[in-house]
């Protein structure tokens, strides 16, 4: 007969595993080419020596004289608190009792389960790579009732829960509303609850409920405008700017200017490119017109992209419009206490009752945030008109 404990140690032994396994490597394919690794944690922390710039202490000189004055590398401290990253399941009573007696359907259910945990999870933590860490889904521009028109669709699907965080303030105005439906066409997204009208307001914003400010620090912080990054002041660290470029049209040139750049000014090599699936058909357009072939590659994870000189050029929802990063991916770490794991309680259980009502549920966490060792060797091209 099947009980909580035999779910919660087959959560434990058999699910675990192969779950963290695809998290790490099958949320998309930039993910898959980060390293994850547990240095430089301290505490609640993350603190990294960066280097940057050249040792000083190279010279020549004369057969007798004075050698180079000594002047060792240079270094600055990232620091960034470990964000905290959930993922849970929801299993009614009456699921578990309809199913106690037929081991197929407990395991199939509980498959459901994780198969819907581990979609819900590649969609927002491949989101959160390109993001800033504010976890801005997307600006409303126009309320009517429950229906807000927003600015993009893109990181928005039926069944989030979100909040809307007022610009103004930047506080919360509506907390924990589901969306009930989303219309791509007309850019529109509806939520549940009562009408929006008079407490939501246009140039406020929708985020993942609760997490606000507490997202991975992603390609989106780097490339920003911010004042700071990584606790360190841009205008007083040149070397925190990476190479930007806009230009309407994407050609190879275009692609080799700033892949050239970056090898210049950091000594970076790139070996990843990722850009909107519009700009990926800008591309091929171009290459359609201009070669006679384009040539596919195989990538880490099972993912298939097209090549720029052996560069990997792949598409992902999450990239902004018109936008096309170039990246050397052995700069990026991923620095976590630990992990993929079940939250625990005080008598070992995965499995915990809601209080007050007929449910189960288990959570999944994993305390990390991302990390650029060198954001002056990375590259992005924007405002590419896309086909």
């Amino acid at each position: 007969m099947v009980t909580l404990k035999s779910a919660d140690n087959a959560l434990k032994t058999l699910y675990l595993g192969v779950v963290a396994e695809q998290l790490n490597t099958s949320v998309n394919p930039l993910l898959a080419r980060i390293e994850q690794t547990s240095s430089d944690v301290w505490g609640k922390e993350i603190r990294k020596l960066a280097p940057f710039g050249l040792n000083g202490g190279i010279g020549a000189g004369s057969e007798e004289g004075e050698l180079p004055t000594a002047a060792g590398n240079n270094y600055a401290q990232f620091v960034l608190t470990l964000k905290n990253l959930y993922g849970t399941i929801e299993i009614s009573d009456k699921a578990v009792r309809a199913s106690a007696d037929s081991s197929g359907a407990f395991v199939n259910l509980l498959e459901a389960e994780m198969a819907g945990l581990l979609r819900a999870s590649r969609f927002n933590f491949g989101r959160m790579l390109y993001g800033d860490g504010s976890g801005t889904l997307c600006k409303v521009t126009a309320v009517s009732g429950n229906e807000l028109t927003v600015d993009s669709v893109n990181c928005v699907m039926e069944g989030m829960m979100v909040d809307v965080i007022g610009n103004s303030g930047k506080t919360p105005v509506v907390t924990a509303r589901r969306i009930t439906d989303v219309d791509r066409a007309g850019s529109k997204v509806t939520l549940s609850g009562a009408a929006l009208t008079g407490s939501v307001t246009a140039d406020d914003f929708l985020t993942v409920q609760g997490s606000y400010g507490k997202e991975l620090t992603g390609l989106g912080a780097i490339f920003g405008e911010t004042e700071t990054l990584y606790g360190l002041e841009r205008a007083a660290n040149k070397w925190l700017t990476p190479y930007k470029k806009t230009a309407s049209e994407l050609d190879d040139v275009t692609i080799q200017r700033a892949i050239d750049a970056l090898e210049e000014i950091a000594g970076s090599t790139a070996d990843f490119i990722v850009c909107s699936s519009g700009v990926k058909r800008a591309y091929q357009d171009y290459l359609i017109t201009n070669r006679t072939n384009i040539d596919v590659m195989n990538l880490q994870g099972g993912y298939k992209a097209i090549s720029y000189n052996g560069i990997p050029i792949v598409s992902d929802r999450f990239v902004p419009k018109g936008t096309m990063y170039i990246l050397n991916t052995s700069d990026f770490h991923l620095h976590q206490l630990c992990d993929w794991r079940w939250l625990e309680g005080d008598d070992g259980r995965i499995i915990k009752q809601v209080p007050n009502k007929p449910v189960y549920t288990a959570t999944l966490v994993k305390y990390a945030d991302l990390i650029c060792d060198r954001p002056i060797g990375q590259a992005m091209i924007d405002g590419i008109t896309e086909a």
